[in-house]
């Protein structure tokens, strides 16, 4: 948790309000959006524009991972492209590191991507006439790094992703695979402070992209870097991301940790969305212990000192394993020498039973 006054420092994207349409009279558009609240569909009707984005608004931290996901036409690539004004909002505030990225001139732009966003696209776009050490340094080489040194850092880079043995290989002789190695060596090779990933790993099998989004979370970590990541698929999202923003027709229309949204989602259309999600890793024993004194009311034969001991971020799986193991109906709660509650094996049925209730009735 941030102290006091340190929460805007630890912001590395913040932005607030971001629309994006498309079309000849978009401005037009986004006047009528303002004085009469058109949805997407009268937007289309009246003025033949397109509602990529409407009013989005999302924060970054430092070190997080932050997933964007939708089914396809949701607004996540359109939302992703904003970030580095490779596309430019229709209005809104977009700010990198406390910069106003729509103040920014042509230079300014280019020097911010250059320093500070790097970014991974579903076709990696590897140069095809040069081999892997050159396509991993190439951004570096369009800043004009001297090449003894780019290539120093390229190959630091390619041994961070594995790719060591594969410098003088050409693009065409590596899987589908270690061609997004390349592609996320050439983003860490500039060493930016925030990653832009669009599906990198979408149009690998199913394996090799399990794998890569294991290497793609932990190497994030272990090099401090902070991501925005797109994806159509859920189970990706929650196993790489710290928090997940879920769109639909443009909106962001719930933002939180995997276990915020499958818990407690914000309406139906996000409840239908997580209905078929395990609760196994995301309920913690926090969420489901009982207080001391009510299961001591219940149970007053019970030592509570006596019962299996775990943590307050044990997920049900771990408890279940716990309460098999130990061969009792309850476990202690503890918060290092602080006893917070004791969960029962009622309570943990319930958990995996129940299906969450949602914020809204409709979409």
């Amino acid at each position: 948790m941030s102290t006091p006054g340190t929460e805007s420092q630890d912001v590395l994207i913040d932005c607030k309000a971001v629309w994006k349409v498309f079309g000849d009279q978009a401005s037009q558009a986004m006047q009528a959006i303002a004085d009469r609240g058109l949805s997407k569909t009268e937007v289309l009707r009246e003025f033949d524009c397109v509602v990529g984005v409407s009013n989005a608004d999302i924060q970054v931290r430092k070190g997080e991972i932050f997933c964007i996901m939708g089914l396809s036409g949701s607004g996540k690539s359109t939302l992703i492209r904003l970030l580095n004004r490779l596309i430019e909002p229709s209005g809104g505030e977009i700010r990198i590191k406390g910069q106003n990225l729509m103040r920014l001139n042509a230079a300014e732009l280019r020097a911010m991507r250059a320093k500070h966003i790097g970014m991974v696209f579903q076709a990696v776009a590897l140069l095809p006439h040069r081999n892997v050490l050159e396509n991993a340094a190439f951004g570096l080489e369009v800043q004009g790094v001297p090449k003894a040194e780019r290539h120093r850092i390229a190959t630091a880079a390619l041994a961070k992703v594995g790719l060591s043995d594969w410098t003088h290989k050409m693009p065409r002789e590596l899987s589908g695979g270690m061609q997004q190695r390349v592609g996320l060596a050439r983003a860490i090779a500039a060493d930016p402070e925030i990653i832009l990933m669009d599906e990198p790993f979408s149009a690998l099998d199913p394996l090799i992209r399990r794998q890569l989004q294991d290497e793609f979370r932990q190497l994030a970590k272990e090099l401090g870097k902070s991501a925005v990541f797109i994806t159509h698929d859920l189970d990706e999202a929650m196993r790489i991301g710290d928090r997940i923003a879920i769109m639909k027709d443009g909106v962001i229309v719930q933002t939180g940790t995997a276990a915020d949204i499958v818990l407690n989602p914000a309406n139906a259309y996000v409840a239908e969305f997580v209905a078929g999600i395990s609760h196994l890793h995301l309920v913690t024993a926090r969420s489901v212990l009982s207080p001391v004194a009510a299961f001591q009311t219940s149970n007053p034969q019970v030592d509570v000192q006596a019962l299996p001991r775990t943590v307050p971020d044990a997920d049900l799986d771990a408890l279940i394993a716990l309460m098999v193991d130990a061969d009792h109906h309850a476990i202690a709660v503890w918060d290092n020498n602080t006893l917070l509650g004791v969960v029962t094996s009622k309570a943990l049925l319930k958990s995996v039973q129940e299906k969450p209730a949602h914020g809204a009735a409709q979409d």
